[in-house]
Formats: structure tokens, C-alpha cells, sequence
């Protein structure tokens, strides 16, 4: 595939973040900013320009989580692609690292890969239909 033609990410797919306390802070943000939280969080859904239903994804996660390994960071990016198989394997020749096996379920594809700076980044292929 021509690294040209291919989409690679088309908008944010969530923010996730390390807390001392996750549920207090879903709380906080449910009182405070009006967040309509669940249990992992707060999907915020959207229109594209086109008019496609979409989401982001906003949770915290526990300071001990092991879901952000290898990386360190208190945080992770969720990105929306919209070919992860491609774009996996042009990102795997430009030489950067891929974190584990992709995985599929019904809400979508996610790969993960490294940036320079030791940040996991979520890679999301998503259905967004099994949100509707």
C-alpha cells in the first residue's frame, strides 16, 4: 500500500488518564462539570461533517492500571483511524513500535504503538453503529 493514499487518523477517539481515585473523579466531573458519567467514563457522541454518528471516549483508570504499560505516562490517546490493519503495517515499516497484537470486538479494532517520547497510543478502528 502507498503510505501516500492511506487515512491515518481521522479524530480523537478519547483521552484516558491514570487517578488516585477513579470513581470520586468521575464524580467530580458529574457534579461539577456535568459530564453525564458511567462506569468507565463519559462518551461524548458527535456528528461528522458528512453527518456519521461518532464518539469520544473520556475515563480515568486507575493509578495502578496496566492497560498504559509499557508505557509510564499518566496518560494515553485514543486516535480514530479508519483502516488499522493498513495503517499498522505502514507504521510498522517507517519503523515504529507496535505494542502487542491487535484486537477486535463489536465496537471496533484497536492496535497500540509507541511515540519517541515513551507514550502508548491507542489506535481505534471503530463501529461506531454498536454505540447507536
Amino acid at each position: 500500500m502507498d503510505k501516500k493514499e492511506i487515512k491515518r487518523v481521522t479524530g480523537l477517539g478519547g483521552f484516558f488518564f491514570k487517578s488516585e481515585n477513579p470513581d470520586g473523579i468521575k464524580e467530580w466531573y458529574k457534579d461539577r462539570l456535568g459530564l453525564p458519567v458511567d462506569a468507565y467514563g463519559c462518551s461524548f457522541q458527535w456528528k461528522d461533517k458528512d453527518g456519521n454518528d461518532g464518539s469520544t471516549q473520556w475515563s480515568p483508570f486507575s493509578k495502578d492500571t496496566n492497560y498504559f504499560k509499557p508505557s509510564e505516562k499518566q496518560f494515553m490517546m485514543n486516535f480514530r483511524v479508519d483502516n488499522l490493519v493498513a495503517l499498522l503495517e505502514v507504521l510498522r515499516e517507517e519503523g515504529v513500535t507496535i505494542v502487542g497484537e491487535m484486537e477486535e470486538y463489536e465496537y471496533g479494532k484497536f492496535g497500540w504503538i509507541m511515540d519517541p517520547e515513551g507514550n502508548k497510543i491507542e489506535l481505534w478502528e471503530p463501529n461506531d453503529d454498536a454505540f447507536l
